[in-house]
């Protein structure tokens, strides 16, 4: 049988700082904490990346690559309340992949300009996303809202995301924050699509919303 191939020591080095910085906040860990947590010297973990902050710049634009796929526009098609549901379920995994992002980002954005651009960019195709997956129920007789509506409710949708994992943190602060309250939090997102929900659509959510409530 071959061996697999070692990973390459800079590749550790990344993979070893997202689950630090996920587990222990950004903040808290150093560039010795990581290199101690891999049994390698600084010098060693230093000849790869001059800073930490040029790991979390790696690993920011690991996240903007996924989120960017994950916002692709959506195909011309009919779009249903399951297709909203899935979406958002997708958006917060994502959240929780690279939590530290979430829960340290006003704190990487004081910090670092790029982060602080790109991040803009994505809570606005976040915004566009969202509003084109409400004109798309409004255009198949599921959703009755206004443009303002829309609008209004695509934000706060983009709201609740980005800043659930915080709520979460505040909410209980002595408590491990597990990938449930990502699912309470996709939950509450799309609640706020159900007032404006008509008809069938209405249905599907009840029935769907007392699986979440069951599970």
């Amino acid at each position: 049988m071959q061996r697999k191939p070692k990973r390459r020591t800079r590749e550790r080095i990344v993979e070893v700082s997202h689950r630090l910085f996920n587990e222990f906040g950004e903040p808290n860990v150093t560039t010795s904490t990581i290199a101690d947590e891999m049994n390698i010297s600084p010098g060693n973990l230093y000849y790869h990346f001059r800073n930490k902050e040029e790991i979390v710049g790696e690993l920011f634009a690991a996240f903007e690559r996924e989120m960017d796929a994950l916002l692709a526009t959506p195909a011309e098609r009919r779009v249903s309340v399951e297709d909203v549901w899935l979406f958002l379920h997708l958006v917060f995994e994502l959240i929780w992949k690279y939590r530290f992002i979430y829960r340290d980002i006003n704190d990487l954005l004081t910090r670092s300009r790029v982060i602080e651009t790109h991040f803009q960019r994505i809570l606005t195709d976040s915004m566009r996303i969202a509003a084109t997956l409400a004109r798309g129920m409004r255009d198949a007789g599921e959703l009755a809202a206004s443009d303002g509506e829309i609008a209004a409710l695509s934000q706060n949708m983009v709201l609740v995301a980005t800043y659930w994992l915080s709520f979460e943190v505040v909410r209980a602060p002595r408590k491990a924050i597990d990938s449930a309250a990502m699912s309470r939090g996709a939950y509450h997102a799309i609640s706020m699509v159900a007032p404006y929900l008509v008809g069938d659509a209405r249905v599907l959510f009840e029935r769907l919303a007392s699986q979440y409530l069951e599970s």
